[in-house]
């Protein structure tokens, strides 16, 4: 304890020095699999804080993304986790809170900050109970090297024909690779491939809940044109995008050789960093010209609270203030691509941040397909998206294929697609 919490300690009523002398100084630590933004958290996040917060101190200890799920479960059944668990999206959390792991958060008064849409990535199906504060979404869309669109005169596509226009124009040239995205890695394929064009075909939010209902199915039309679609894309991936990991797809579009990146607004704060163009984006072109338009505005990343913890009280400080304005405009401004979920109005500095989040007002927002619900069987959907995307990509499955292959092992195990 510091001499000036000591002497105003010894200064006041017995009841207040013994208020004073019970306040010790509590360390917070927090569990994410965001290790790319350790330096943000350290410097700009926490001491945001720890400034209005005297006597909580706050630790970011994340782990490396691919193994945050399993590290977490194993501290978690030793009682060895952090105070504050940083949450995915939907079934991996609702799992988590069922098995007791995180403590219900619908009491937060922050939590009147968020909609529905945004709590119900981390509520339970029947929204009764909320157990992680959202924190942000990642959006969906292409980034393009803007000065090679301008060399080649091109312009931003608005609808799918202009779209491959616009990649045989690039193609023709010779001059870069049309489009930078591999499939070695799968996910990406499903991910800024299959859910990124997807939502246009069915119809956002429309079609996810039905495909739930039971009233559509994987092998109708609006779930086969995606693929359709994803079978073009092999021709202006370059040489050797069999063989291609994540990183080299990054790579190739920030040193320059490839015009156009299938992208997550999560890749903003990197690729500014690295590529040394002007860079713009443009959200999935429609099938038609004056189409309405959907977009993946998935709800990505939230925290919440260890009911382990012996901090809770401090832990809940923290987590208000992680609903709050200051918290929204701090952490979407320190990581670009990252958008609040909350209803306050968030001014983003960063311009290619800027245009993704501008889609919100112009396009209906919807999340990917398959993370609620749909995944929580065997065979996994979300695994199975992966390789379908890539192996219809690749000309290894036809469209029509992969779709039935889905839908046979959704309807496998999830009784309203029997």
């Amino acid at each position: 304890m510091s001499m000036k919490k000591l002497g105003a300690g010894l200064l006041a009523t017995t009841i207040l020095a013994g208020t004073v002398a019970s306040a010790q100084d509590v360390t917070l630590t927090i569990e994410s699999w965001r290790n790319d933004d350790l330096l943000l958290w350290q410097d700009v996040i926490i001491p945001a804080f720890e400034a209005n917060n005297p006597g909580i101190h706050v630790e970011f200890t994340p782990s490396a993304p691919a193994e945050y799920n399993a590290v977490l479960n194993s501290k978690l059944e030793a009682g060895s986790a952090g105070d504050l668990i940083t949450c995915r999206p939907f079934d991996a959390s609702l799992a988590l809170y069922e098995a007791g792991h995180l403590a219900d958060l619908s009491d937060l008064d922050a939590m009147a900050n968020f909609s529905s849409v945004a709590q119900s990535a981390w509520q339970t199906d029947d929204g009764s109970a909320t157990f992680c504060v959202p924190m942000a979404s990642v959006i969906h869309g292409f980034i393009y090297n803007a000065d090679a669109f301008a060399e080649l005169g091109l312009e931003e596509p608005t609808t799918v024909d202009e779209f491959f226009a616009v990649l045989d124009a690039i193609e023709e040239d010779g001059g870069y690779i049309p489009m930078a995205m591999g499939v070695n890695d799968q996910w990406e394929a499903a991910t800024m491939g299959y859910n990124n064009i997807g939502p246009n075909y069915w119809r956002g939010e429309e079609g996810r809940l039905a495909l739930i209902a039971g009233e559509q199915s994987l092998t109708d039309e609006a779930w086969v044109a995606p693929y359709r679609q994803l079978a073009r894309w092999g021709q202006y991936l370059g040489r050797g995008f069999e063989a291609q990991t994540y990183p080299d797809s990054q790579n190739l579009f920030t040193l320059g050789r490839a015009a156009i990146y299938p992208a997550g607004s999560w890749e903003i704060t990197g690729f500014n960093a690295q590529a040394d163009f002007a860079m713009g984006a443009f959200a999935p072109p429609v099938q038609n010209a004056g189409d309405e338009c959907y977009i993946s505005d998935h709800t990505d990343i939230a925290i919440g609270l260890n009911p382990a913890s012996p901090n809770a009280e401090a832990a809940r400080t923290f987590l208000e203030w992680v609903g709050s304005e200051e918290f929204a405009t701090i952490y979407a401004n320190a990581l670009p691509g990252f958008f609040s979920l909350s209803n306050f109005d968030v001014a983003m500095e960063d311009p290619l941040a800027q245009e993704f989040v501008s889609w919100r007002g112009e396009c209906n927002s919807t999340i990917r397909s398959t993370y609620q619900i749909l995944s929580r069987g065997t065979p996994n959907l979300e695994n199975d998206t992966w390789n379908a995307s890539a192996q219809v990509i690749r000309g290894a499955e036809s469209p029509e294929d992969a779709a039935a292959r889905l839908q046979a092992g959704l309807a496998s195990w999830y009784e309203p697609q029997q």
